[in-house]
């Protein structure tokens, strides 16, 4: 067994009965007496929650090999045989119920961190639900008549859909792309698209605006711009964060403008 360890619990009453699982018991002296031969434990009928098959332990002398002497101990029991491959693991919430009749309300506890089941570690609960002395006191409303109820709730965390990577590599190699254009002066379109080239596992292209990209540039600017070639596309919201030196180069090599 696998309690919750030092994880903080938190207790409270609500009106709602239990949603996953719940178990009535017509006569608890008699569970007491029947654990006995079941190592001091109870184990409900199987029941699903979140797409996976689940059992309820209760131990209604307290589990002793979880410091769970003197108190009701109860834990939640994934079966292992509902998982998609050995490796898989899933993260649920988990929530016990002791019905007070009192209060005709439910006392709930559980644990503020969602637990990691796999096929080595099935089982999560909390040792130390109530103590026993609490529990059988007739004043308190958990048993009434020998008759108590006990319950849980299993909340399975759905395996995450939307993320984003954000990375920034300092080591990135220098590549260089040239491209020559003859004649400059008798260049007559708006501008030019070189052919593509790769550079960090994408392709790219340089468009070259020979007056200038905007009418403000009035022909006195020359417009260079690096953007992804035309076959290349990014998904929604996806970003390349890019650096890059632009350079014109002096034929005579003496004067390079970057």
């Amino acid at each position: 067994m696998c309690s919750s360890g030092s994880s903080t619990t938190v207790q409270s009453l609500r009106e709602r009965s239990p949603s996953s699982y719940s178990l009535k018991i017509q006569n608890f002296s008699e569970l007491e007496n029947s654990t006995r031969l079941s190592d001091g434990k109870y184990q409900s009928r199987v029941f699903s929650s979140g797409g996976y098959n689940w059992r309820m332990i209760i131990y209604p002398k307290g589990n002793d090999k979880d410091n769970g002497s003197g108190f009701i101990s109860m834990y939640v029991e994934l079966d292992i045989t509902s998982l998609s491959t050995p490796s898989t693991e899933v993260f649920a919430d988990f929530r016990f119920f002791l019905f007070d009749k009192k209060e005709n309300k439910y006392l709930t506890i559980h644990d503020v961190e969602p637990k990691p089941f796999n096929s080595l570690r099935p089982v999560w609960g909390l040792p130390q639900v109530l103590p026993l002395t609490t529990f059988k006191d007739p004043k308190n409303g958990y048993v009434f008549v020998d008759h108590c109820e006990f319950g849980v709730d299993v909340i399975v965390a759905p395996p995450p859909t939307n993320w984003e990577i954000l990375s920034f590599n300092k080591n990135i190699s220098c590549p260089k792309f040239s491209w020559t254009l003859k004649n400059f002066s008798q260049l007559k379109e708006y501008s030019y698209t070189s052919s593509s080239f790769s550079m960090e596992g994408r392709k790219w292209a340089l468009v070259l605006y020979p007056k200038g990209a905007t009418k403000a540039d009035g022909g006195k600017w020359l417009s260079i711009y690096m953007c992804l070639a035309e076959d290349e596309t990014l998904q929604e919201d996806e970003a390349i964060f890019t650096k890059a030196l632009m350079r014109v180069i002096d034929p005579r090599g003496s004067n390079h403008y970057t």
